[in-house]
């Protein structure tokens, strides 16, 4: 069993997992200070990060290099949806991130849209 070191990225050993509970990785805060949606974009302003940030803090950060959405940060950090927010609000708070809410083209809830929708899943089953 071999674990990684610290500044190796997420603790990680290649039988368990993550040697971290997510809740740690945000200090316990299941609440962003920034409301967040899923579908959220959020970049880096390049502004210089204030105080201590974490290691999971400057993956997200640098992931943000260009427009993506909260929930491709949450994946790709392997994070619950609720840290990643909490995370990505952290750096919004310090300047480091902008976010833009999502922009809907459509009704989400179109009749036309969803019907479009199920017909494209049933062609792939």
């Amino acid at each position: 069993m071999s674990a990684a070191t610290a500044g190796d990225g997420p603790w990680l050993d290649d039988a368990a997992g993550r040697l971290v509970r997510p809740f740690t990785v945000s200090n316990g805060r299941t609440r962003p200070t920034v409301a967040l949606d899923l579908m959220s974009q959020v970049m880096a302003t390049g502004a210089a990060t204030l105080g201590y940030l974490g290691p999971e803090h400057a993956q997200a950060l640098d992931l943000c290099r260009a427009p993506v959405s909260v929930a491709e940060i949450a994946a790709h950090l392997k994070l619950p949806a609720v840290v990643a927010k909490v995370l990505l609000a952290d750096l919004v708070d310090c300047g480091a991130l902008t976010t833009k809410p999502p922009a809907f083209h459509h009704n989400p809830t179109d009749r036309a849209l969803l019907e479009a929708v199920l017909d494209g899943l049933r062609r792939q089953l």
